[in-house]
């Protein structure tokens, strides 16, 4: 029966998310219509603890989820689409995880450069980076991690170094920007995660690369009023 009440929960909250993408003319999911479904199922299997009327109990919470949940897709929609738009022609790569998260690619080919065994920023990378500051600052309610990495060139004592004071670079400079450093976690993983094999030296040069992964907390998007935009 249980399993019946969320199928129908579920269901429900998932009938307003299908929209038509305008670039593709596809009919598809928007990214806040996933974030209900989740936070429906989520809500539904928590009203249905609680006993009593089930069907009751599940729709409430699918309701409940799929408003939370629907918040937070929207919101991170808003913000990965400013992203995209400001970073054309940066070479860093604006990516959405199933987990709702944006994660942000930095390789050496991209703005973001370092020289070979260095970890300032380039004025360059500084002007890549400002938007994506901006960008934060108005979108207060998410965390940043941000991580370094490093070709195979060297010691791994020196690379987890190297990596870790490039991350440095990238979070002190989003906090010179007004970035909240209490929102910033920061880590090297040197050379122990590269993206390509290190067979050449364009292969080296794009694991020589910072990201970041922004996820919202559990109160983003709480403040935004009416149905959400997305596609229309």
């Amino acid at each position: 029966m249980k399993q019946k009440v969320l199928a129908f929960a579920i269901g429900a909250s998932l009938l307003s998310a299908c929209a038509t993408n305008p670039y593709t003319g596809q009919s598809e999911m928007a990214n806040w219509g996933k974030g209900a479904g989740i936070g429906a199922a989520v809500g539904a299997g928590a009203g249905t603890l609680f006993g009593g009327n089930d069907l009751k109990n599940a729709g409430l919470g699918a309701l409940a989820g799929a408003a939370l949940g629907a918040g937070i897709g929207y919101y991170m929609d808003r913000q990965q689409q400013e992203m995209q738009q400001q970073l054309q022609g940066t070479g860093i790569e604006v990516q959405r995880t199933a987990e709702n998260q944006l994660t942000l690619n930095m390789p050496s080919t991209s703005n973001v450069t370092f020289a070979f065994g260095k970890s300032d920023l380039t004025p360059e990378a500084q002007n890549a980076l400002d938007p994506i500051a901006r960008i934060l600052t108005n979108y207060p309610d998410s965390t940043i991690s941000v991580t370094g990495h490093t070709d195979d060139v060297g010691s791994d004592a020196d690379n987890q170094r190297l990596s870790e004071a490039r991350a440095t670079s990238v979070a002190n400079f989003l906090v010179q920007r007004g970035v909240n450093r209490l929102r910033i976690s920061q880590q090297g993983l040197g050379e122990s995660s590269p993206k390509v094999s290190n067979t050449s030296e364009a292969n080296r040069a794009i694991n020589r690369r910072v990201e970041l992964s922004i996820k919202a907390n559990e109160n983003a998007g709480a403040g935004q009023q009416g149905q959400p935009g997305g596609y229309q």
